[in-house]
């Protein structure tokens, strides 16, 4: 039945069975709502843990669905939901664990702050010896009491059974201590030892069906698997860590090393350029002074003599032009006088 139901959801949907009311309000869940548990959809729910213990912590407020958790496990949107997922549990989680841890505390502080049980004084053989002469001879007197009845000799018998009396007292007194001692004995025995795990508290020493009882329970297995799941989430996160380190490591490596790759192209690329400038300095300089002794072998050596020629015919010049100003009335500050009519 059950199997069809599910084949008919699967075929028609959920709500096809409502009315046309009951579709108004009615919403088609799917993996990501809030309403869904993602503790559920990632590993384990914590609320399912612990039903019917001392550690129960209610129903789960929200949906845990079998058919939408093979969704989820089906979406192409799982890797990117697990992480996100798996921290909101991981938060709660811990939550549980630091409540437990400090539970253990005070099982151990309990535990240091009780009385030391002393160990039972062992019950001596000669005391058990003792209780068992006492009963012979009790039962020995009782059997010569009643045959001294029988016999008529009433004072006899009557000495005998004040003798019975006195054995009886001095057994009940040796009877006495073996109860005090079994009871000590009991209070060692049952000595209280405290669980690590679940905090829980254990008979120490207990019969092996009791421990292998506790160690199946429910609160032990429950909190062992939420420590399990922290320890794995957190040696994985560290390893992400690790991980993530060396990639930025390994980058900047990456990137010094292109740099230094860089800077020594520039190197050579300048020294390149550097020595090529050089020669094309050193080639210009040939050029100009094979074009100045080119120039100096078609002249035939005239070009230096008229450029001589050409400084003394200057100079001449100014020479002659400065005879001239020397000569004028006028450079030698002397007017000549108007002539004036007689």
């Amino acid at each position: 039945m059950d199997a069809q139901r599910a084949l008919l959801d699967e075929l028609m949907g959920s709500a096809r069975n409502l009315t046309d009311e009951e579709r108004k309000g009615y919403k088609e869940l799917t993996w990501d709502d809030k309403e869904v548990c993602g503790f559920y959809m990632v590993r384990f729910c914590p609320h399912d843990l612990f039903v019917n213990t001392r550690s129960d912590l209610g129903a789960c407020p929200k949906i845990h669905d079998p058919k939408l958790k093979e969704s989820f496990e089906k979406s192409p949107r799982h890797d990117s939901y697990v992480p996100k997922f798996e921290a909101e549990l991981a938060h709660f989680c811990e939550k549980l664990i630091m409540d437990l841890d400090r539970r253990v505390r005070r099982g151990r502080e309990r535990l240091s702050q009780e009385v030391e049980v002393p160990p039972p004084t062992p019950v001596l053989g000669e005391k058990s010896e003792q209780l068992t002469v006492l009963e012979e001879k009790i039962k020995n007197l009782l059997e010569q009491v009643e045959a001294l009845g029988e016999a008529g000799k009433v004072d006899e018998a009557e000495a005998l059974m004040r003798k019975v009396d006195l054995l009886n007292i001095e057994k009940t007194i040796l009877s006495q201590q073996q109860p005090q001692n079994d009871k000590l004995l009991m209070l060692q025995e049952k000595k209280m030892a405290l669980c690590e795990t679940c905090g829980s508290f254990l008979v120490a020493n207990d019969a092996i069906e009791r421990t292998q009882s506790h160690v199946t329970g429910k609160q032990h297995i429950g909190y062992g698997m939420v420590r399990d799941f922290l320890s794995e989430y957190k040696e994985a996160k560290e390893k992400a860590r690790e991980e993530e380190r060396l990639a930025r490591e390994k980058e900047a490596e990456e990137r010094r090393k292109q740099r230094e790759k860089e800077n020594e192209s520039r190197r050579r690329s300048g020294s390149s350029d550097r020595d090529r400038n050089r020669d094309r300095y050193r080639e210009r300089d040939r050029e100009r002074s094979r074009d100045r002794n080119g120039r100096g072998v078609r002249d035939g050596g005239k070009g230096y003599d008229s450029f001589r020629n050409g400084r003394e015919g200057s100079r001449d010049r100014y020479r002659e032009r400065d005879r001239s100003r020397s000569r004028s009335p006028v450079r030698r500050g002397h007017r000549r006088s108007p002539i004036r009519p007689y």
